[in-house]
């Protein structure tokens, strides 16, 4: 049986006199479930680059602007060390005290000094890296690497350094959420769905997209989000493609919103609901949404401990029902994923892969399920909802109304 995660009985401010989110309990939860897939597949040491990496596993934030520039050292038995970018090191351990080992980060900007100016920062990189590898008897050792370039990866290996992937290590520790790592996601799509009423708001009547989006974004950042919002509308709410085409809503039309990115505290939702200005929709616009509902709830209902993601892939229809030949045509539009610091994590649901490649459906995860229905060139309706897979059976996380495409009002 489908039914609501409970509501929280906090919001996103700070309070002495109430018990919120902890973001000390969500680092150590994170480290802690890291380290035991890290324990569990015998990889002692995992160098990670990359926002929802590095934030994972300590919890920071920092430059990102190009890749590579700081980056984390993490060990399954002992403190990380953090490698900070120019700038943040020299106020890292004031305002990040959990983090006890702080070294300067050697980057090369992608290679834009050249290829040797590249080669020499890539060796300097990777002699930092075994100097603290030695430090902790570590040096040979595999050490799992994830987000680095081939600069970084050749270095490493000519320093000595046994290197093997380590994304796969990351997805699987991501995937399985913690306890306070649940509460931060509630809070997270709790905040976001607070943008639905001034996004319709700026439409009352029609209007232009980015009016409704700019209402929408702003009422996210108040509350202290990191805003991300999007539309389509009229002809364009079926084939997802063009956006930002300042197309200005008419009296009538269907369009869709999505608040896809959305974060708080770096935890990402993937919402979309579907709209029509000044007037009911009509029987076909009705169908076609039904239709949409009842067989995406059909595949929530399937998420539970135990199932597996064939389980649930069964109830998407055959990319062939739009006339499409390869299910590749509709990978990200029929489809269900995990999320959390990452837009994309596993598990993911699609006819594509889950029927011959089945995932199994484990407590905790953390799933959004996502369909269509339309005509290509014409138009249609979109539904997005997240979903965690309790010990009980699949809770859903949002409660703006899904079960019918919501009017807004010409006046």
């Amino acid at each position: 049986m489908i039914e609501y995660a409970p509501s929280l009985t906090f919001g996103p401010g700070f309070s002495d006199a109430q018990r919120r989110l902890d973001a000390a309990q969500l680092r150590q939860e994170r480290a802690e479930r890291m380290r035991a897939v890290m324990r569990a597949h015998q990889v002692p040491a995992l160098l990670a680059s990359g926002a929802a990496a590095g934030r994972y596993l300590t919890g920071l934030t920092g430059a990102e602007f190009a890749s590579q520039l700081w980056y984390v050292l993490f060990f399954a038995e002992s403190d990380p060390v953090v490698f900070a970018h120019a700038g943040y090191i020299t106020r890292g351990a004031q305002e990040a005290p959990w983090v006890k080992d702080w070294r300067l980060a050697r980057a090369w900007l992608g290679g834009i000094a050249g290829p040797e100016a590249t080669r020499v920062e890539a060796k300097l990189f990777a002699k930092d890296l075994q100097a603290v590898l030695h430090e902790r008897g570590l040096a040979q050792e595999p050490l799992a690497v994830s987000g680095f370039d081939n600069a970084a990866l050749n270095a490493l290996q000519e320093a000595g350094l046994q290197t093997v992937g380590g994304r796969d290590l990351l997805l699987e520790a991501a995937s399985i959420k913690t306890p306070e790592e649940i509460r931060c996601i509630t809070l997270a799509v709790t905040v976001a769905e607070t943008a639905w009423p001034p996004f319709m708001q700026a439409l009352r009547g029609g209007g232009p997209e980015q009016a409704a989006v700019l209402a929408g974004m702003q009422r996210l950042a108040a509350l202290g989000a990191e805003p991300r919002m999007g539309i389509r509308s009229g002809p364009l709410t079926f084939e997802r493609g063009q956006k930002e085409t300042q197309r200005i809503v008419r009296p009538g039309e269907l369009l869709y919103g999505q608040l896809c990115g959305t974060s708080f505290l770096g935890y990402r939702v993937c919402l979309y609901r579907t709209f029509v200005v000044g007037r009911e929709p009509s029987p076909v616009e009705r169908d076609l949404y039904q239709r949409l509902y009842d067989r995406l709830h059909a595949a929530i209902a399937e998420l539970r401990p135990g199932q597996t993601t064939a389980d649930a892939a069964r109830h998407f229809p055959p990319a062939s029902t739009w006339g499409y030949r390869d299910e590749a045509e509709v990978l990200t539009i029929e489809i269900g994923h995990g999320v959390g610091l990452n837009q994309y994590e596993p598990p993911v649901i699609n006819r594509q892969w889950s029927l011959p490649y089945p995932q199994p459906l484990l407590e905790n995860m953390v799933v959004a399920m996502e369909g269509r229905e339309g005509s290509p060139q014409v138009g249609g309706v979109r539904l997005e909802r997240m979903v965690w897979i309790s010990a009980q059976g699949p809770r859903l996380l949002d409660r703006f109304p899904a079960e019918a495409i919501q009017t807004i009002p010409l006046f």
